[in-house]
């Protein structure tokens, strides 16, 4: 699944190419997605882009009047490529732009969503009750302890609550905590502010490191420029069914609220 790194790829490859470009034409070749694009999206032929950004999971797109909010789901991904390029299977979304680019949208898993909001996209009810970027300087140490207080679930199950913090996926979560030295099945309300401070930094080190790889690609996920994802290549827990680099003890595997945690028994605790 894209997670907020594949997303930020996927936000910094497209900006460069539709940001103050006019949409031409928009081609919906299938609107059944996870909710059905609404009729309001093909009636915004003539609009301008003013800019992409980020938020969370979602793409915010920019219009002369409200937004565009674009979810990747589990298997979506973008593309752009020359108007007039053959159209790739599961391409449902393609928007044509002025410049003679057109932006494709993949997802063959139909789980991704392209929404329109006429208000504020921050305060769609998708958007609005998600918790801090977790790159942004209100996630830190402290507000993590206060939020990590007499919580009895455990520490990997709450730093992927988008309602604690957003984009902290399955497998930047199990690499952070690696990286921290702490245990995915410690209980969060357990773990001492200095440790706390340690998972902070690695919750950034990870994303800001998968960033300036492009993501990680095990399945589906690819670039804008189609490349995938190379942070699959600084994996050190994530999928690794060997032993730890650091201390030669096998990587031990479990799972936890139906996604797959992988730690080291020796250097995580």
């Amino acid at each position: 699944m894209p997670e907020l790194p594949e997303v930020e790829t996927t936000c910094r490859g497209i900006a460069p190419h539709v940001g103050g470009q006019r949409i031409e034409r928009i081609i919906l070749r299938e609107t059944r997605l996870r909710w059905p694009i609404s009729a309001e999206v093909a009636g915004l032929e003539g609009s301008r882009i003013s800019g992409v950004s980020r938020r969370a999971k979602y793409l915010l797109m920019a219009l002369e009047q409200g937004h565009l909010i674009w979810h990747l789901g589990m298997s979506g991904s973008m593309r752009v490529l020359p108007v007039g390029a053959p159209a790739a299977a599961h391409e449902h979304v393609e928007l044509q732009l002025a410049n003679g680019q057109s932006l494709r949208f993949r997802d063959p898993r139909r789980f991704g969503a392209l929404l329109y909001s006429a208000q504020d996209p921050l305060q769609h009810r998708l958007l609005r009750a998600l918790g801090p970027e977790p790159l942004a300087d209100e996630f830190d140490a402290d507000y993590l302890y206060a939020r990590c207080r007499g919580r009895s679930a455990a520490i990997k199950t709450l730093i992927m609550n988008s309602h604690i913090v957003v984009g902290v996926g399955n497998i930047y979560a199990s690499e952070a905590l690696y990286l921290a030295g702490i245990r995915p099945t410690r209980a969060a309300g357990r773990i001492s502010r200095a440790r706390i401070a340690r998972l902070v930094d690695a919750i950034r080190a990870t994303l800001g490191a998968a960033i300036e790889q492009g993501g990680t690609t095990l399945q589906d996920f690819t670039q804008a420029d189609g490349k995938p994802g190379y942070f699959r290549h600084a994996l050190q827990v994530y999928a690794n069914r060997g032993q730890c680099h650091a201390c030669g003890k096998a990587i031990r595997h479990l799972v936890q609220g139906q996604r797959s945690s992988y730690y080291c028994p020796g250097c995580q605790t």
